[in-house]
């Protein structure tokens, strides 16, 4: 049974963040439309290399789009929020998710007490880069530089560095996604009262989410022990707390060594090629930690004589935690990995897109994806499938841009 595949969700969305967690949801079975303005939609369509050779499809926009269906609509104007109402009104709509600022929530009609007068059992969802009561305009980095992950990304005699993913919004994605199963629950449970809604599915709920939260969450630690006067800081690839834990060349590339505990250091000390780094003050962890520099240059001078595989063989024995730094196209044909991604395929062009597999490890439950839409590409089944709109209808409200 596909997971979801009751769920549906209209998505006025754009970016990276909410399109992310829809794209997961849409994996899982649920229908998604996303909601686009007319005439460009989504920047993120014309951004990357435009691999289809057509306007509106370019590569950085295809991953985080599989397995949707898209409109255009217009809620600038009032036929269009009218539209989107009836939308709600006559679509089996679960969820409604919106990545816009706050200040346009009532402008366009979108704002959780005007949806849920239309359908009380459903679940809003915006996120925000703030939360509901700032308006502030947000993007990854700058998040990343407020929420202090800069301040920790870097050498430690360099300049504060921006982490290589969109990790607050990827983080504030699967915070959404947990909200939503709670959200999902919760209305659940209200159909189950003595006096359910009207419709039997219970009670809506409001989720706003608000990425720099988000982003604050991955700090426990380093907040925790700044404010216990702990100096935290930048450490390029080493851990504050443990060593050797680092990148370390090879014969033919790098590897990611991370000792845990005096044991797995003992361990390596005996091996062969690694005896001269024995020493009575690396015993323990802390003697190593207080002389990690000229411990890492060490193990380097070891390291760096000794093929990668062989390397890796030798640690793996002796139970020592320890990485080729891959690069991108080693990741695509990790063996853990390769028969797992899944696959979007485009009957127009033959384009493929792949997505990584999810974090479970069972892929029970997951859809057949659709490639990416092309903008408005469903507005004639959806609003003439859903709303009864003929072609003629269909050709004057497009012309008019409020389609």
């Amino acid at each position: 049974m596909v997971l979801l595949s009751n769920l549906t969700l209209l998505s006025l969305e754009q970016a990276t963040t909410l399109p992310f967690l829809t794209q997961r949801l849409a994996r899982e079975g649920a229908r998604v439309i996303r909601i686009e303005t007319p005439g460009r939609g989504d920047p993120n369509r014309y951004v990357g290399k435009n691999i289809l050779g057509e306007d509106g499809m370019a590569s950085y926009f295809l991953p985080n789009n599989c397995g949707k269906q898209a409109i255009t609509l217009n809620l600038g104007v009032s036929e269009g929020r009218s539209i989107l109402h009836s939308l709600i009104s006559n679509l089996p709509v679960d969820i409604f998710c919106t990545n816009n600022r706050p200040s346009s929530y009532a402008k366009l009609g979108i704002d959780y007490e005007t949806l849920k007068s239309i359908r009380p059992d459903l679940i809003w969802l915006g996120i925000t880069g703030f939360g509901p009561d700032s308006d502030e305009a947000a993007y990854d980095p700058v998040l990343q530089a407020r929420s202090g992950w800069m301040e920790l990304t870097g050498q430690a005699d360099g300049p504060p560095l921006v982490f290589g993913l969109p990790m607050v919004d990827l983080g504030a994605a699967e915070h959404a996604y947990g909200a939503v199963m709670k959200a999902l629950y919760q209305r659940a449970v209200s159909s189950l009262t003595p006096n359910p809604s009207p419709s039997g599915r219970g009670e809506g709920v409001r989720v706003d989410i608000s990425m720099f939260r988000s982003a604050v969450t991955w700090m426990a630690s380093p907040l925790m022990l700044t404010a216990l006067g702990e100096k935290m800081a930048r450490r390029g690839n080493t851990h504050q707390f443990f060593a050797p834990a680092s990148v370390f060349p090879t014969r033919d590339g790098y590897v990611y060594i991370a000792v845990g505990n005096d044991r797995q250091w003992e361990a390596i000390t005996q091996l062969p090629g690694f005896e001269s780094l024995a020493d009575a003050e690396y015993q323990r962890n802390a003697g190593r930690i207080a002389d990690v520099q000229r411990l890492n240059q060490r193990i380097a001078d070891c390291t760096r004589a000794i093929a990668t595989a062989d390397l890796m063989a030798a640690l793996n024995r002796i139970g020592v935690p320890v990485a080729k730094v891959n690069d991108l196209n080693d990741v695509l044909t990790e063996p853990l990995l390769k028969s797992a991604f899944a696959r979007a395929r485009d009957p127009r062009s033959g384009a493929e897109v792949i997505l990584p597999p999810l974090a479970e490890v069972s892929d029970s439950g997951l859809a057949e994806l659709s490639f990416p839409p092309r903008l408005g590409e469903h507005n004639e089944a959806i609003y003439g499938g859903v709303l009864g709109m003929d072609t003629p209808r269909l050709a004057e409200l497009k012309e008019r841009g409020v389609i």
